[in-house]
C-alpha cells in the first residue's frame, strides 16, 4: 500500500477584531492567526511539529501583516480620540491661565473644532472647564496612544499657543504645559524644545 505523506502548515485563528488595513485604506475586520507545521498522511495533518509564527490577515482583501500592525490606530479610534483629547488639553491649559480671556477661548474653540468636534462653542467649553481637572486624563491618555511623537509635540505646541493668545506664558501656564507634556508621554528634553520653539515662534509673528 502506497502511503502519501508530506509537510503542511496549518493555521488557526486565535483572535478577531478591527484594525486599519493599509491596502484597503480603512478599518477592516481581521483574524489573528498562528501557524504550526504538521506531517501529513494522505494530505491529512496528523503529527504536529514546530510553530511557524503568527500573522494578521485582513478579512476583506486577505492581505497578511506582521502582528505589529495591531499597534496602529484605527480610523474610528483616531476620529474619537482626537477631539476628546484636544478638549481635555485645552481645558486644562485654560484652567491654568485666564478662562475668561476671549482671545484664549477663541483659539481654544478653533483648536477643538479643527480636531473634529463640530459645533463646539463657548457653552461646550464652559462645560469642559466645569469638570474636575482629573476628568480629562483618560482622554489625553487615549490621544497619546493614537499619536506618534511629532504629533504629540504638535498638540502640546497648540495648547501653548492657546495660553499665549493673551500674552506670554505665566508660571502656572508653563507648569501646566509641562504636566500635559508628561501625560502625552514626552520627555523633558522634548518638552523644553516644544515650549522654547513655540515661544520663539510667537515672538517672530
Amino acid at each position: 500500500m502506497l502511503i502519501i505523506w508530506g509537510l503542511r502548515v496549518v493555521y488557526h485563528t486565535i483572535a478577531r477584531g478591527v484594525f486599519f488595513c493599509r491596502k484597503c485604506g480603512g478599518d477592516r475586520d481581521y483574524r489573528h492567526r498562528a501557524g504550526r507545521r504538521f506531517i501529513t498522511v494522505f494530505f491529512i495533518p496528523l503529527v504536529p511539529l514546530n510553530k511557524t509564527g503568527e500573522h494578521v490577515q485582513c478579512a476583506t482583501c486577505k492581505t497578511r501583516y506582521v502582528t505589529e500592525v495591531l499597534r496602529l490606530p484605527t480610523a474610528a479610534g483616531m476620529q474619537e480620540a482626537l477631539p476628546a483629547g484636544m478638549r481635555a488639553l485645552v481645558s486644562a491649559m485654560l484652567r491654568a491661565g485666564d478662562p475668561s480671556s476671549q482671545a484664549a477661548r477663541r483659539k481654544a474653540i478653533e483648536a477643538v473644532t479643527g480636531a473634529g468636534a463640530q459645533g463646539y462653542d463657548d457653552a461646550a467649553l464652559d462645560a469642559d472647564l466645569a469638570l474636575p481637572a482629573e476628568a480629562g486624563r483618560a482622554a489625553v491618555a487615549a490621544l497619546c496612544g493614537q499619536l506618534q511623537v511629532p504629533a504629540r509635540e504638535w498638540y502640546l505646541a497648540e495648547v501653548i499657543r492657546i495660553a499665549m493668545a493673551d500674552g506670554p506664558l505665566t508660571g502656572a501656564e508653563r507648569a501646566a504645559a509641562e504636566a500635559l507634556a508628561l501625560e502625552l508621554g514626552l520627555t523633558q528634553a522634548q518638552t523644553i524644545g516644544v515650549i522654547t520653539m513655540t515661544e520663539q515662534g510667537a515672538g517672530q509673528s
